[in-house]
Formats: C-alpha cells, structure tokens, sequence
C-alpha cells in the first residue's frame, strides 16, 4: 500500500463519526485496563512498559488531529 492510499485509508476511518467513537471507546477500556494492571505492579520494569502502553493509546486518540493536520 503506497503512503498517498494508506492516508486516505486513515482519513476515511478518522472521519467516519461511528467507526472513530467506536475506536475511542476500545481505547479508554485498554487504558482502563492498564491502569488497574498497574495498581499491582512492584517491578520498576513492569512499570515501565505500563507506562509505555498507555503513551501509545494516548498517543492514538489524537490519531484524527495528526491525519486531518
């Protein structure tokens, strides 16, 4: 898939209002997941990767304002 399409693939699920609400409700129930995960955690490296995991969810909901510039 050239860069141009997988744009264009991109713009069309960030814009389409059902698909993207329904991706942001999957993402705050895998934050959700790793902050009771993390509740647990004694290992500074488990921490870590916890910590790393929810940067990138973060990170994906603001997906629609990176495509859309």
């Amino acid at each position: 898939m050239s860069k141009g399409s997988l744009a264009m693939s991109l713009k069309s699920f960030v814009n389409d209002k059902g698909t993207w609400d329904a991706f942001l409700v999957e993402l705050e129930e895998r934050i959700e997941i790793q902050h009771r995960s993390m509740e647990s955690v004694t290992d500074p490296a488990e921490l870590y990767r916890h910590q790393g995991a929810l940067r990138a969810l973060r990170n994906l909901q603001y997906l629609r304002d990176k495509v859309n510039g």
